[in-house]
């Protein structure tokens, strides 16, 4: 399938993503929110534990130099030692590690409503504003890569709060504090020799993760069209087996995997270099300062508790040091990923309500299209000043060759895209002055493919109104001929559908969308070629519950088949983005012009199809009466 190249695809609005800084700044607003009091305590909380934790992380190998120097007779200050003994330091240092564990767990455990209240304020932020998007945004996009683009992001978020907060902001505060304790305890040179490795590490890590960063998007990039391709085809699964094309689809899917294993394969060779070169500078700062401490012990300068002490504190410190190289490369793809979703919230809503936008109040239900001009590129308009006034009560019929601009109009009356130039009016008032939400609760739409949800017959018809009532909804199937199929079923309203409805034939899904219509009760309704996709019997079944539906209601018929709309009050005929001819069934035809020649041509086709028809059933009939007798001749004859 060809891509896409509008700029309303999240993979194009968002390939930089937004700058990280202003990312971050998107994200403070969730850990501390002017609304929520109990969320800014808990983050407060939070730091003031992380903070104890630090001081008595840092403090533990104290106790350790202590007992040591208790334990080889070299302690030259007595005072942890008689105030705790050998014994008792040693204890002391085991409960000083088990309070550094426990004050972090505290801290992990007050903070994770935080963060768990900001993913669900992200997410079904990043949700409604994908609603909002308009309609041309929703034909563009790619379905899998939006999703998993809000994956990401929501994923990276996650990552940021815990581990930015809670692992970059401590490991710097922790290692500030050992370097001033090796300066005033050992001596300038240590904290020099300290400095040095660190800076070393974070000046090389961050240059081969922002190498790595790259690389990760490619296999980003890659991932998300591999998803996309397999949801696409999941989601044309009946298309696909109709032209066979389960290996043209595995061979399609697998392609796109090929590249994304390439991408893969480079991920991870540079992710072994960057860690091999971590470790060489970790390693080589520890080396220097142990021979540093090693040289001291043999000079009388140190103890043995000294050494053992700067050993504590450098694995203390190289520890987290390995893991910041992880930190740091996932906060720099959560970056990314962040970026990339807060570019999607970004994208605006191109159909927007106007300050001030006041409620629609439908009396009559008068539709009128006032001059419209409309395309949906510039440089090729569709709608080219059509004018049409749909009385209230009328049932008015818009026909006309494909690309005539019949369902245009449809998404115009709307409002799924705003008219160029002229006006669309309900009752006098201008879409563009009403509230959108008030629009959509005014008028019914049957379209010509009811999709319906992966739920059960019940949810699908009460999403016409979820709070009606048991007995409306079965009063809305009833009304649309379907309940006496639905209570045959095991399950009754319970039968699950299935996803977009493919466990119901076409005219039970039709019928289920014509009763979640009737649910919503809307003053004005718009049929879009509701009947033109289901064979002539049920499409002759549906007619009349779409005509009882209509009755009281204004309704604008978008039709393919010219019988179905014989009876309507109205008919316009357009073509080229014009009206072309209007008036009665009766009057077209006896004006000779478009409308006529089209009658005449569907009327010539549907004979024809019905004569071949019978002649195949007579043929049919014939062929098996002939094989029968053959068949009676064949059978012997007992004597």
């Amino acid at each position: 399938m060809a891509r896409t190249t509008s700029t309303a695809t999240s993979a194009d609005a968002s390939r930089e993503g937004a700058p990280a800084m202003q990312t971050i700044r998107r994200v403070i607003p969730y850990l501390w929110p002017t609304d929520a009091p109990w969320v800014r305590r808990r983050v407060v909380i939070a730091l003031m534990l992380l903070i104890c934790a630090k001081i008595i992380s840092v403090s533990t190998p104290f106790f350790y130099k202590a007992a040591v120097d208790a334990l080889a007779g070299t302690t030259r200050d007595g005072t942890l030692l008689l105030m705790f003994g050998a014994v008792g330091l040693t204890i002391a240092y085991g409960m000083a590690r088990l309070g550094a564990v426990a004050f972090g767990e505290l801290r992990d455990a007050v903070f994770v409503r935080v963060g768990q209240r900001a993913l669900r304020k992200l997410a079904l932020e990043t949700f409604s504003h994908i609603h909002r998007l308009s309609m041309r945004y929703h034909i563009s996009r790619k379905t899998g890569g939006l999703s998993r683009i809000i994956e990401r992001g929501v994923k990276g978020v996650d990552f940021l709060l815990r581990f930015m907060l809670f692992s970059v902001g401590p490991l710097i505060l922790e290692l500030s504090m050992v370097a001033v304790l090796f300066a005033v305890l050992f001596g300038w040179q240590y904290s020099v020799a300290v400095l040095i490795t660190i800076a070393l590490y974070v000046a090389f890590t961050l240059k081969v993760t922002e190498w790595r960063v790259k690389i990760r998007r490619q296999m980003n990039d890659q991932d998300t069209d591999a998803n996309q391709k397999a949801i696409d085809s999941l989601l044309n699964f009946e298309t696909v087996k109709y032209f066979g094309a389960e290996q043209r689809e595995a061979e399609r899917y697998d392609g796109a995997m090929q590249q994304y294993e390439v991408m893969a394969v480079k991920t991870g060779q540079s992710l072994s270099f960057l860690n091999f070169g971590q470790s060489l500078i970790i390693t080589s700062g520890l080396i220097v300062v142990m021979v540093m401490a090693a040289m001291g012990v043999q000079q009388g300068i140190l103890t043995v508790g000294d050494f053992v002490m700067v050993n504590a504190y450098m694995i203390q410190i190289t520890m987290p040091l390995n893991f910041l190289g992880t930190v740091y490369r996932e906060i720099r793809q959560a970056l990314v990923d962040m970026g990339e979703m807060f570019a999607l919230l970004g994208q605006p809503a191109e159909v927007v309500d106007k300050p001030g936008a006041t409620q629609l109040q439908v009396k009559g239900g008068e539709v009128v299209f006032d001059n419209v001009f409309f395309g949906y590129d510039a440089e090729r308009p569709i709608l080219k000043g059509i004018t049409v006034r749909v009385a209230p009560g009328q049932r008015v019929a818009l026909v006309g060759p494909s690309g005539s601009g019949k369902s245009t109009i449809g998404r115009l009356l709307f409002r799924f895209y705003d008219v160029v130039g002229g006006a669309v009016r309900i009752d006098g008032q201008d879409l563009r002055d009403v509230t959108q939400d008030s629009l959509h609760a005014l008028i019914g739409v049957v379209p010509q493919d009811t999709v319906l949800f992966n739920d059960t017959v019940f949810y699908n018809i009460a999403y016409g109104r979820p709070d009606a009532s048991r007995a409306e909804v079965e009063g809305a199937a009833r009304a649309a001929k379907i309940h006496d199929f639905i209570t045959s079923m095991p399950d009754g309203y319970e039968t699950q559908v299935g996803e977009r409805g493919l466990k119901l034939s076409g005219g039970e899904k039709q019928r289920v969308g014509i009763a979640r219509t009737l649910l919503k009760n809307p003053p004005i309704l718009l049929l879009d070629e509701a009947t033109s996709a289901l064979d002539t019997q049920t499409e002759r079944d549906i007619q009349d519950s779409l005509l009882a539906m209509g009755k009281g209601r204004t309704v604008i018929t978008i039709a393919h088949r010219l019988s179905t709309i014989s009876d309507a009050d109205q008919i316009i005929v357009l073509e080229a983005g014009k009206v072309v001819e209007e008036g009665t069934h009766d009057q077209l035809l006896a004006n000779g012009g478009r409308y006529a020649s089209m009658w005449a041509r569907q009327s010539s086709e549907e004979e024809a199809t019905e004569k071949a028809s019978k002649t195949a059933t007579a043929d049919y009939d014939a062929n098996d009466e002939r094989e029968m007798d053959n068949l009676f001749r064949a059978i012997p004859t007992g004597g």
